[in-house]
């Protein structure tokens, strides 16, 4: 699920991936790419020239982890950048499950403050396992077409692996590939620092 670019029109704008972030620099991604990660067999969009992969280690039960993953109303609590996330369909998160969220975006020197909305439909789903959506992000003056991202989530020595991979496309974020891998890069390794802070946060139940 947010989302930038700094050439001409989007000269410093942030927003988040579809899914999170903030403006920060992201590290260097590994020469050799591994295989992608997937969910039920389907991935990101590996032609996509815009894409980046991370992932972390919490020390939190994975049911805690997955909850506050896929009750995506609630993201707002513990991922500042999410100003407000709306379910499109009722019950759990499940395929072909949509919700709507947005982020505020600030100005710059040739755009004006705006709000990019995002909306995101599951397309793969398996209960603490992996998770994959897409959807696109818009906002005046700036436009991703779509975002698909893959989520994984192990059980190991130690807590529980968290894996996550997404890519971009479309002509504005497309126009500066290098700045916009950054930004995602940017808005993943926060996400994943926020969710690895509110799952080890407290005890909770399992």
């Amino acid at each position: 699920m947010l989302t930038t670019s700094r050439s001409g029109l989007l000269a410093t704008l942030i927003a988040i991936p579809l899914a999170a972030g903030v403006l920060s620099t992201a590290p260097a991604q590994a020469a050799t790419a591994p295989a992608p990660l997937t969910c039920q067999g389907k991935s990101i969009d590996q032609a996509a020239p815009i894409h980046y992969r991370t992932e972390t280690l919490i020390n939190a039960p994975l049911s805690k982890i997955w909850r506050l993953q896929t009750d995506v109303e609630r993201w707002p609590s513990w991922q500042a950048p999410v100003a407000g996330v709306k379910r499109l369909d009722p019950g759990p998160l499940r395929k072909r499950s949509q919700f709507r969220w947005t982020t505020p975006v600030p100005p710059t020197a040739t755009t004006p403050a705006t709000t990019l909305t995002i909306t995101s439909t599951v397309h793969q789903i398996q209960a603490k396992k992996c998770i994959r959506w897409s959807g696109p992000a818009i906002g005046e003056g700036l436009r991703i077409d779509n975002g698909i991202h893959v989520w994984n989530f192990t059980e190991v020595k130690g807590g529980v692996l968290v894996r996550t991979e997404e890519n971009w496309s479309g002509a504005q974020v497309e126009a500066d590939v290098e700045t916009s891998t950054r930004y995602l890069g940017a808005g993943l390794e926060t996400w994943m620092k926020e969710l690895k802070a509110a799952a080890e946060a407290h005890p909770c139940r399992p």
